[in-house]
């Protein structure tokens, strides 16, 4: 998904509001996830996100989401932004964020299974790995799962 920045999008120093960028990635992510699911979703949760170099006003932002890991009726998105003028010149990465999203069931709304993800490549299966110590984190901080519970951070912190 790309978007041209525009005066209205823009701060006093005429860089990219944050919420704006916010807005967009919740857009890219919640599409990626609905054509997974092909089902309606919903975001749950976002984090690790990370504000890199100011987007100025005219450039071209785009959005790149992939699905990392589907739990039950959960799954977790990676979405990476890059900004560019509009003819493309000096391209670099600029933000990027996790995002959870939860499949309703088109009826009645209810949470509903998710289809799996099969990682592919190299970059595919280290996220996905990490997905469940990601979700540990999160469901920790929600105070939804026990300390002792958390068994893949417990891997990593002994």
């Amino acid at each position: 998904m790309s978007e041209l920045v525009m005066p209205n999008d823009t701060n006093p120093q005429n860089n990219l509001m944050g919420g704006n960028m916010l807005r967009w990635m919740d857009i890219a992510c919640a599409i990626c996830a609905g054509k997974h699911c092909a089902k309606p979703v919903v975001t749950a949760s976002v984090d690790n996100v990370a504000f890199g170099s100011p987007i100025r006003n005219g450039e071209v932002v785009t959005l790149e989401a992939t699905v990392t890991r589907a739990f039950n009726t959960s799954l977790e998105i990676y979405v990476q932004a890059t900004a560019a003028t509009m003819q493309g010149l000096n391209p670099r990465r600029t933000h990027h964020a996790y995002f959870t999203f939860v499949a309703l069931d088109k009826d009645n709304g209810s949470p509903t299974l998710v289809p799996e993800v099969v990682p592919l490549s190299e970059i595919e299966e280290q996220r996905y790995e990490a997905a469940m110590r990601r979700r540990e984190v999160r469901l920790l901080l929600a105070g939804r799962l026990k300390p002792e519970e958390a068994t893949h951070l417990r891997k990593v912190f002994g």
